[in-house]
């Protein structure tokens, strides 16, 4: 039986916001529809991510996009939901058989999957294969942060996705945290505590 090796490669968006979910996403990419123009998601505008997004979905061997929530992030910490996102996007793959790849991660940390899995720093501008799926988990996020600011149109997630800008700040210290805010980073506790202390 003939199998070949690929690389998935894996990344996350969303640790440092104040509020929404992490994201993660895995892909398999395929030499044989190859993507031009692959880069770490933060260094491309929106317009080229969203382009990108649809082409990767479409060319690539295999993706994955999965996500840890709030609830998770507060009861885990915010590194701890991150791997998990990443091992529920690596678990989900749906990969041609018979295939055998390794996990490749953008960053300093793996998560616990039954694969060959190694940590790459700045992956996401050194492999193409961790460059897809940080597009995707970013286009990912981003979507659902602006779904989200349609039920919450006073924190301007669909501005800022949830990152803690002036504007986000000022409206946290103003109505205080929502529920998809994430009660363990400091600034929504303090946002929390503030308006406690003023009712």
């Amino acid at each position: 039986m003939n199998t070949h090796l690929h690389i998935c490669g894996v990344d996350e968006a969303g640790r440092g916001p104040l509020a929404g979910a992490v994201y993660a996403a895995a892909v398999i990419l395929d030499a044989a529809r190859p993507i031009h123009g692959l880069a770490d998601s933060k260094m491309l505008s929106e317009k080229k991510r969203t382009a990108l997004d649809i082409e990767i979905r479409q060319k690539a061997l295999a993706f994955c996009v999965a996500h840890a929530s709030v609830a998770e992030i507060d009861s885990l910490n915010i590194l701890r939901a991150s791997l998990l996102a990443m091992k529920r996007a690596v678990e989900g793959l749906r990969v041609p058989r018979p295939t055998h790849y390794e996990v490749v991660v953008d960053g300093l940390h793996v998560p616990r999957v039954a694969f060959a899995c190694r940590a790459v720093v700045q992956g996401d501008r050194l492999i193409a294969e961790i460059s897809a799926a940080s597009i995707l988990a970013k286009t990912a996020r981003d979507r659902e942060m602006c779904e989200l600011d349609r039920h919450y149109p006073q924190y301007g997630f669909a501005r800022h996705k949830g990152y803690g800008t002036r504007v986000h700040l000022e409206a946290l210290m103003s109505v205080g945290p929502c529920e998809i805010h994430r009660q363990s980073f400091a600034p929504v506790r303090e946002a929390g505590r503030r308006l406690l202390f003023t009712v």
